[in-house]
């Protein structure tokens, strides 16, 4: 069994204060509680989120702050997640609790959806504070790459929700 590491116990306000951010958007043509619908389905996130290999929600429903599930991603890192916003169709935010990988002190992310007249707009925020000095530069050379891969994962998004919902495109 892999080690696991205790990460720093954040609030929300972390998300706007981290020293690594990645804000990244899309506009989907789909609503509110339609993206609502793929992000609380645990099969649909390694078909967009494609470090992601599975998801187990571990406590039950119904789901709101204080909400858990175990996200398990390639390169055998596993994520023990607690979530900190639930708001129907417009937020969702979660933070690691615990993590198997030693190179996070603190990391959470920030869904928020917006109703459009073509469907919603999502903005993710990944929140990261790594740890110590080879995190952090890991961090700063690794930044460009990781905002082009996560911006990519919103367009994978899009295709798989043209794909989960194709009425809503022609609408």
């Amino acid at each position: 069994m892999a080690r696991t590491y205790e990460c720093e116990r954040v609030d929300l306000d972390f998300i706007d204060r981290a020293p690594f951010r990645f804000v990244s958007t899309v506009d989907l043509p789909i609503t509110g509680e339609q993206l609502f619908e793929v992000l609380a389905d645990e099969t649909s996130w390694p078909k967009w989120a494609t470090v992601i290999t599975d998801v187990e929600w571990t406590s039950p429903q119904p789901r709101g702050v204080g909400t858990t599930r175990t996200v398990h991603m390639r390169g055998n890192i596993v994520g023990h997640e607690e979530f900190l916003a639930w708001e129907p169709f417009s937020r969702m935010a979660f933070r690691f609790n615990t993590t198997t990988s030693g190179a996070i002190s603190a990391f959470a992310e920030d869904y928020r959806v917006v109703e459009t007249p073509q469907g919603c707009h999502l903005t993710w925020v990944m929140a990261i504070r790594p740890s110590g000095p080879a995190g952090r530069l890991g961090m700063l050379l690794g930044r460009p790459l990781m905002a082009w891969m996560f911006q990519r994962f919103l367009h994978n998004l899009r295709r798989y929700s043209d794909a989960r919902y194709p009425s809503a495109r022609s609408a």
